[in-house]
């Protein structure tokens, strides 16, 4: 019995994704799978989709579970799509409500979509088990980023969502509706107290100085390395640094179609009367033309 772990990088988002199997039942969990989206042709493709697809099927596996580690900002996410080709039941963090509730005023989405995360087959709290053949996953609570950021912990190997980067590139953006420093530098703390061997899983990899991609690092080297949280920063420290930065970054660049799919667990939104499909886009500025 071993559990094994495959990842896949989408290179337009720079996005890493985790198909998670035991190796003996062959049940697995895909982790923060991407779909293609071309933003100038206003185009979707599965073409991603598809390898996570063709290896699940290499390895006959049994997809017991889609996990998003949060609703993402910088990419849409093939959880819908995934689930319809391949199964599983698709999983997030409960506070996932609240996100829905700002983002369904920021959208001006209709009056009768709901709030109450139905979109999403479980909501996941802080010590939920999910059982995976002969292990478990194990689910913490790692707001900050995102209010419904949850980590998934499977024998030793935790998968952090946007809590963390590789060491050379930080911690997540805390500026989103729903973001906290402070709440981050806890989780990040929470993180670290799974002890020094624990392997950490990056959702992404950013390639500073364009490096090589790597995507797995560990609790020490984090404490050692991070260049904004290693071990013995303050959060008061810590807070600060991040505050600073967070003030220079401009929104990602598919955060409006990103997030009118992840809030509803990667469907897109309900076709129109000509039977397609939009997204809406909040204008700015309108105040300057008057």
């Amino acid at each position: 019995m071993a559990l094994q772990i495959q990842h896949f990088f989408h290179n337009a988002s720079f996005t890493l994704t985790y198909v998670v199997f035991d190796d003996s039942s062959k049940e697995c969990a895909i982790i923060d799978p991407a779909l293609d989206y071309d933003p100038v042709a206003s185009r979707v493709d599965t073409v991603y989709s598809q390898q996570l697809i063709d290896y699940v099927d290499a390895q006959q596996l049994t997809v017991r579970y889609i996990l998003e580690t949060h609703a993402h900002a910088d990419h849409i996410s093939s959880a819908f799509y995934l689930k319809q080709k391949i199964g599983g039941d698709i999983s997030i963090g409960a506070n996932i409500r609240s996100i829905q509730k700002t983002f369904k005023t920021v959208f001006n989405l209709a009056k009768d979509f709901n709030t109450d995360g139905v979109q999403f087959d479980q909501l996941l709290k802080e010590g939920d088990s999910l059982p995976l053949g002969e292990y478990q996953i194990d689910v913490l609570e790692t707001p900050g980023h995102t209010a419904d950021s949850l980590t998934y912990v499977i024998a030793g190997h935790a998968f952090v969502g946007d809590t963390l980067f590789m060491p050379d590139s930080g911690s997540a953006r805390c500026d989103f509706p729903g973001g906290d420093a402070a709440l981050l530098y806890r989780s990040i703390q929470k993180i670290y107290a799974l002890g020094d061997d624990t392997k950490l899983y990056m959702c992404h990899d950013y390639q500073p100085g364009g490096r090589d991609l790597r995507f797995v690092t560990s609790v020490a080297e984090q404490k050692a390395d991070n260049i904004q949280i290693s071990d013995g920063v303050s959060e008061q420290d810590y807070v600060k640094v991040r505050q600073q930065r967070d003030a220079t970054l401009a929104n990602p660049k598919l955060i409006f179609p990103s997030l009118q799919c992840n809030i509803q667990a990667g469907d897109l939104p309900q076709a129109e009367e000509d039977e397609q499909h939009y997204f809406k886009t909040p204008i700015q500025g309108i105040d300057k033309l008057s």
